[in-house]
C-alpha cells in the first residue's frame, strides 16, 4: 500500500517462450519414425496445450492430464490413458517417475529429458536419461546417461537417425561376411564330399580372407543412411541381429556361391589342368563376393535406386579388388606365388557371368519383398 500508489495503468505485457524453429520438423520426424513425443511440464495446462498444439504433439480434442488428475486415477485406468495422452501439466517429480515406470511396464523404451534437480529421479528411472548440457544442473547430469550439449530436442532426433544407420550397417557387415565365408566353407566341403580336387589352396584362401573380404566389408561401415531410415517403425528390442530374414539370406547365398564356384571348376577341369580349373574357381569366388557386396548395400532398395556412386569408398574397394584379382591371374610373378594360370577371354567371361548371378538373385529377392510389403500396406 505504501509503494503502489499514484500509479497509472498503461497496459499488459504477455511473454512466451516459443519452441525452437527446428523442433517442429523434429517432432514430425519422430511421428514418422514411430517415436511418441510426450510433453511433461510443470506449466499451466493452458500453456502446455498451446505449445503442444503448435508443435503437433496433440490436437484440439485430445486430453491433458495434470498431477492432481493422476492422484485421482486408479493405476489400471491411468495405464490405459497413457496410450492416448501426450501432454502432462502441473506435475511433480513423483508424477514423472510414475509416468516413466508405467510406460516401461507397457513395453516402451523410454528416453526422458530434463534439466533440474527434480528431474533427476525420472532421468535415472528411464531407459535413457538425457540431461541438458547448458541449463542442466549437476545433479541432473549425474543422473543421466547422455548429456545434450546444445539443449536441442532436434539433436536427439539426429542421434536416433545415426543410431539406426549404424545398426543397418552392422547388419550389412554381418550379412556380407557370413554369407561369403559360408560360401567359402561350403565350396570346400562340397568338393570334398564329391571327391573333387581342392577348389582353393591355402594361399588363395588367405588372399580371399585378407583382400576380398576386408576392404569391401570396411567400406560397408560408411554406407550412407537409406532414405526411409526415419520412416520405419522402431524394431522390437527383443529382436535378434539375425532376424528379418538375415540368417536365411546367409544360408542361400552361401549355397549359391559354393555351387557356382564348383560348377565353374568342373567346367574348367575339361582341360585336365588343375591349376587352370582352380584359377577359374578362385576368380569366380572373388567375383561372387564383389557382386554380392554391391547388392546388399540396402536390405530393401535396389542399387539402381541408391545410385552406384553414393558410396564411393565401396565402389573403389570393389574396383581395386577386381584389379588385384586380375593381377594375380595374369602377372607371371604373382602366378607363381598364388598358383594361378591365365584365363582366356571366354573363361573370364564365364567366371564373371556366373558370379554376377548372385547380384541378380539378391536384387530379385529385394524386389519380391518390396512388392510383398507394398501389397500388405507395410511399405
Amino acid at each position: 500500500k505504501e509503494v503502489e500508489k499514484s500509479l497509472v495503468f498503461l497496459g499488459l505485457v504477455g511473454m512466451i517462450d516459443p519452441p525452437r524453429g527446428e523442433a517442429y520438423a523434429a517432432v514430425e520426424t519422430c511421428m514418422k519414425a514411430g517415436i511418441i513425443p510426450i510433453m511433461i511440464t510443470g506449466d499451466h495446462p493452458v500453456t502446455a496445450r498451446a505449445i503442444a498444439k503448435r508443435l503437433g504433439i496433440m490436437n484440439e480434442n485430445e486430453q491433458i492430464i495434470t498431477g492432481r488428475d493422476m492422484e485421482m486415477l486408479e493405476p489400471a485406468h491411468f495405464s490405459n490413458l497413457l496410450s492416448s495422452v501426450r501432454v502432462f501439466a502441473r506435475v511433480s517429480p513423483e508424477d514423472k517417475i510414475r509416468i516413466v515406470a508405467v510406460l516401461k511396464e507397457k513395453g516402451h523404451i523410454v528416453a526422458m529429458t530434463g534439466d533440474g534437480v527434480n528431474d533427476a529421479p525420472a532421468l535415472k528411472k528411464a531407459d535413457i536419461g538425457v540431461a541438458m548440457g547448458i541449463t542442466g544442473t549437476d545433479v541432473s547430469k549425474e543422473a543421466s546417461d547422455i548429456i545434450l550439449r546444445d539443449d536441442n530436442f532436434a539433436t536427439i532426433v539426429k542421434a536416433i537417425y545415426e543410431g539406426r544407420v549404424i545398426y543397418d550397417n552392422i547388419r550389412k557387415f554381418i550379412r556380407y561376411m557370413l554369407s561369403t565365408n559360408s560360401g567359402e566353407i561350403l565350396t570346400m566341403f562340397f568338393a570334398l564330399m564329391v571327391g573333387m580336387p581342392l577348389p582353393l589352396l591355402p594361399i588363395q584362401i588367405l588372399w580371399v580372407n585378407l583382400v576380398t573380404d576386408s576392404f569391401p566389408a570396411l567400406a560397408l561401415g560408411v554406407e550412407p543412411g537409406e532414405r526411409d531410415v526415419m520412416n520405419r517403425p522402431p524394431r522390437n528390442p527383443d529382436e535378434g541381429i539375425f532376424a528379418r530374414g538375415l540368417w536365411q539370406h546367409i544360408v542361400w547365398v552361401g549355397i549359391l556361391i559354393s555351387l557356382g564356384t564348383l560348377g565353374v571348376m568342373v567346367w574348367g577341369l575339361k582341360y585336365d589342368d588343375i591349376d587352370h580349373a582352380r584359377s577359374m574357381a578362385f576368380f569366380t569366388l572373388a567375383g561372387f563376393q564383389m557382386f554380392h557386396v554391391l547388392a546388399i548395400r540396402s536390405e530393401r532398395e535396389s542399387i539402381f535406386t541408391l545410385g552406384l556412386f553414393s558410396n564411393k569408398s565401396l565402389l573403389g574397394a570393389v574396383i581395386a579388388t577386381f584389379l588385384l584379382q586380375l593381377m594375380i591371374t595374369y602377372i607371371p610373378v604373382l602366378q607363381g606365388i598364388f598358383k594361378t594360370a591365365p584365363l582366356t577371354g571366354t573363361e573370364l567371361l564365364v567366371c564373371i557371368i556366373v558370379s554376377f548371378s548372385v547380384f541378380v538373385a539378391v536384387e530379385t529377392e529385394k524386389a519380391y519383398f518390396r512388392k510383398k510389403k507394398a501389397g500388405t500396406g507395410l511399405l
